[in-house]
């Protein structure tokens, strides 16, 4: 902060993005701001997945050795659910040899927690309970925030990144992009299921410290989306994640599709005899490639959900990668003394030869059409399913019999042709 009371840059948002972004510039020499409405970093945040080794390793080398993670990844799942029946495909590495892995489970609320921690260490100014509502301008540039009315809830900077989540406010009022559509979001719903670390570990068939990533699709009633289960030290996170447009057309509460997942017979073992410690909800982007927004102006930069920046299931490393380009970007524009937007254009160039563009414009097209193609989440499951059931049911019945009648209901149902127009519209779904 200079003689003015001014900072070189203000982030808002103390999640994965923000953070990242706070700490680069801060490791730079640039004097930052970030700013929580919070409680504390990770306070708001809702995250029922992995964080991958990449891009946190570039950030923090070693961070596995401090951070507070729950459960390093061996066990990756992936199950195709009917009504009262799973298909579960499951690939498990080894995981008995040494730090790092590829990937952990981890509470926001500690490893947010952590991850400023390490932001401030590098000279960062953490402002948590800061509830930021609106941007400052002058002659056409974002030239710092308001939290609140009066020039006391005013702060300046030469340059503002915008790291405040999907909704984010400041992106809208910068005129970087529209409030999220609800086609454009989905809604995800977790419970946070507290079990003794013996029993999860015998329920995942999983040593101490190893973990189970478990992904599930045909649980939506044929609408976009899927569900989840993820282990912790001592809890599971069990969540839906819909498209909110079409969580809308079924006309059913969050909590209705999150119970009847758990209610499961493929599910409810898993949690049998846990204690429901939390619930929470959370929008996530689904804009896809194309609903990328702009990301800079004149003084002013936008990163994480805030941007869209999202493929699920990988939302916390894509936030972190933006955010670390983001932090490049503006040590860029420190170097020259210049935070117009044709400086700050080289956030975008970066963005686009990245990992995070890159992989988001692989799914782009298996996006559009898993949006648009009620088979892939209502009757290919339930096919699937129904012609498992019929083939590996013992009744005297030969399998020629049973092989004959698949084949026959996979014509009717599906079509040669049609089932190799969803594979191929599809592909990038492919891990």
């Amino acid at each position: 902060m200079d003689a003015e009371g001014k900072f070189d840059a203000i982030v808002v948002g103390a999640g994965p993005a923000g953070t990242t972004a706070a700490l680069t510039m801060a490791r730079g020499g640039m004097k930052v701001a970030l700013l929580e409405r919070g409680e504390y970093p990770g306070a708001k945040n809702v995250f029922g997945g992995v964080l991958y080794r990449w891009p946190l390793e570039e950030i923090i080398p070693k961070f596995w050795e401090t951070a507070p993670l729950e459960r390093q990844i061996v066990d990756h799942r992936f199950m195709v659910m009917s009504k009262d029946s799973g298909l579960l495909l499951s690939f498990k590495v080894d995981g008995r040899g040494k730090a790092p892995y590829n990937g952990y489970t981890a509470i926001r609320a500690k490893f947010d927690k952590w991850y400023a921690s390490k932001a401030e260490e590098a000279g960062v100014t953490l402002a948590t309970s800061a509830v930021v509502d609106d941007i400052i301008m002058k002659d056409g540039k974002v030239v710092g925030v308001r939290a609140g009315p009066g020039i006391e809830n005013e702060l300046y900077a030469d340059l503002v990144i915008a790291a405040d989540g999907v909704n984010s406010g400041l992106a809208v009022r910068a005129g970087l992009r529209e409030p999220p559509s609800p086609d454009q979001v989905a809604l995800g719903v977790k419970e946070v299921v507290e079990l003794p670390a013996e029993a999860i570990e015998a329920r995942f068939n999983l040593r101490k410290g190893e973990g189970t990533r478990m992904e599930t699709m045909g649980c939506t009633h044929g609408k976009m989306g899927g569900g989840f289960v993820y282990t912790n030290a001592n809890s599971l996170s069990v969540g839906v994640v819909i498209l909110l447009s079409h969580l809308m057309e079924l006309k059913m509460k969050p909590y209705e599709l999150l119970d009847e997942f758990k209610a499961h017979p493929s599910i409810e073992p898993f949690i049998e005899g846990g204690k429901a410690k939390e619930y929470s909800a959370h929008l996530i982007p689904e804009a896809g490639y194309k609903g990328v927004p702009r990301l800079y102006r004149d003084g002013m930069m936008i990163a994480g959900d805030a941007a869209y920046l999202c493929s699920y299931p990988e939302g916390t490393n894509l936030a972190m990668a933006s955010g670390m380009l983001a932090g490049k970007a503006a040590l860029h524009a420190k170097k020259n003394n210049d935070f117009s937007a044709k400086t700050l254009s080289v956030y975008h160039e970066m963005m686009n030869e990245s990992y995070v563009i890159k992989e988001m414009k692989r799914k782009d097209s298996s996006h559009t059409a898993m949006l648009n193609n009620p088979r892939i989440f209502g009757l290919y499951p339930d096919l699937i399913n129904e012609i498992l059931a019929d083939v590996l049911h013992v009744n005297g019945e030969t399998k020629t019999a049973k092989h004959k009648r698949a084949k026959s209901k996979f014509r009717d149902k599906v079509g040669l042709l049609r089932a190799l127009r969803d594979a191929y519209s599809t592909r990038g779904m492919a891990p």
